[in-house]
């Protein structure tokens, strides 16, 4: 039976860079793996090569967990690279390549601890539905929202899901924090537009686009969002506060992030509502004055904050700028304080006594939100003890990407504890 790393660099080595050749290859390796096991896996594509597998392990009882996962990764320029980001080299205690930790890593645990749990005669203590998905770095079109909208009946009986992004830990001043994730911020990615009248770049002009597109981004990117803080995420820094026997000041977060380092960044994105301007195109020629120019803008706001995020950006771009959505998902928020959550916090603390889980709302977003569409609740937690000189955050999309092996183990042994 292959172990965790072994199947962690089996991922890697298949390149599902998204857009790129799609998930095909790494979807058929896990039905294989799935199959041998004694499931019987479901494989469905969306599109050519953009595959995903669900399979169902029957458990003791029909209330069922969904452990879901996806398969694509963003690009990665080789030259950027210590080591070629397909190669799956497992180094200095570590798995290599694209996808370590986000998320073929994870998906790596789920199987291991699936593929042990079938080797050992283990029935876990409630069906579990397995999902290894496509497309969840872009909008997941091809991926979870086409797996609930056209597989709907292959997560009947599920109520709770687990996925990334928490059931890591952060080594800070000698505490050892696992933050759980409970929400995230919603998504909304919106395309820009200002029109204007057509002309020559040497004559005065009578209404240029660009200019006014300027100056709306611009007012978008000084905005400073006002604190927001829900109740998860008050909950989260309380929490720290007790752990670190440091109360934080709920009237200078941005300080109190900063000197509580590692800690911080766990609320530090998650007190407001955000928005970027990411992407530009305006003109043709430089002596023309175009009619019209484009930008795209990655917004994101907290559970129920939606209609004043959309307001505020509204008054920031003014009346001559249109906006449409090219994704937009709502904030997704799972139950706390919760018996479930109470079970994910155990299986933790079995595994590592020093363990201190914490409620967390993610910054950004996962498939969690499609599965909320159905009425799943989604947790995050993709459980990994970490070295504390791995910088677990600069991992995600950022170069020489990698795993710790030992990390991957101690996930395999929280899954299992979970399950059973």
């Amino acid at each position: 039976m292959k172990d965790v790393a072994e199947i962690c660099s089996d991922l890697i080595r298949f390149d599902t860079t998204n857009p790129g050749p799609g998930e095909r290859p790494a979807a058929e390796y896990v039905a294989t793996l799935l199959a041998d096991a004694g499931l019987e896996p479901v494989v469905f594509e969306s599109a050519p090569r953009r595959t995903t597998v669900v399979a169902r392990m029957a458990g003791d009882s029909p209330d069922a967990l969904l452990i879901h996962g996806h398969l694509d990764v963003v690009p990665a320029d080789p030259a950027e690279w210590r080591l070629p980001p397909f190669s799956g080299e497992i180094a200095d205690g570590c798995v290599h390549g694209r996808g370590a930790v986000d998320m073929k890593g994870s998906c790596a645990m789920t199987l291991a601890t699936v593929l042990g749990m079938r080797a050992r005669g283990q029935r876990p203590k409630r069906d579990v539905v397995l999902a290894f998905l496509a497309d969840e770095e872009a909008t997941g079109d091809y991926g979870s929202r086409h797996a609930v909208s056209e597989h709907r009946e292959l997560f009947d009986g599920v109520t709770q899901a687990i996925s990334e992004s928490g059931g890591f830990s952060v080594d800070a001043g000698g505490h050892r924090v696992y933050p759980v994730a409970v929400g995230e911020r919603g998504t909304a990615w919106m395309k820009l537009t200002a029109h204007g009248v057509a002309g020559h770049g040497s004559k005065p002009a009578a209404d240029n686009p660009v200019a006014t597109l300027a100056h709306a981004l611009s007012r978008v990117a000084a905005h400073q969002w006002p604190v927001r803080l829900t109740p998860s995420v008050a909950a989260l820094i309380q929490r720290l506060g007790e752990i670190t026997g440091q109360p934080v000041d709920l009237d200078r977060l941005d300080a109190e992030a900063a000197r509580l380092g590692p800690l911080g960044q766990l609320f530090q994105g998650q007190i407001r509502n955000s928005a970027n301007p990411t992407m530009l195109n305006a003109g043709y020629k430089v002596n023309v004055i175009p009619s019209s120019a484009e930008a795209h803008v990655d917004g994101r706001y907290l559970p129920g904050q939606r209609e004043e995020f959309l307001e505020t950006l509204d008054e920031l771009l003014g009346p001559k700028i249109t906006r449409e959505f090219v994704n937009l998902e709502d904030a997704p928020a799972a139950p706390y304080p919760s018996s479930f959550f109470d079970e994910l916090a155990g299986s933790l603390v079995a595994e590592d006594p020093l363990a201190r889980p914490v409620p967390y709302v993610m910054s950004g977003g996962t498939d969690a939100k499609s599965f909320a569409r159905i009425g799943i609740e989604g947790y995050g937690f993709a459980p990994l003890m970490l070295r504390p000189d791995l910088d677990y955050f600069g991992m995600f999309h950022g170069k020489d990407e990698r795993v710790p092996v030992a990390g991957l183990e101690f996930g395999t042994r929280v899954l299992t504890r979970l399950l059973t």
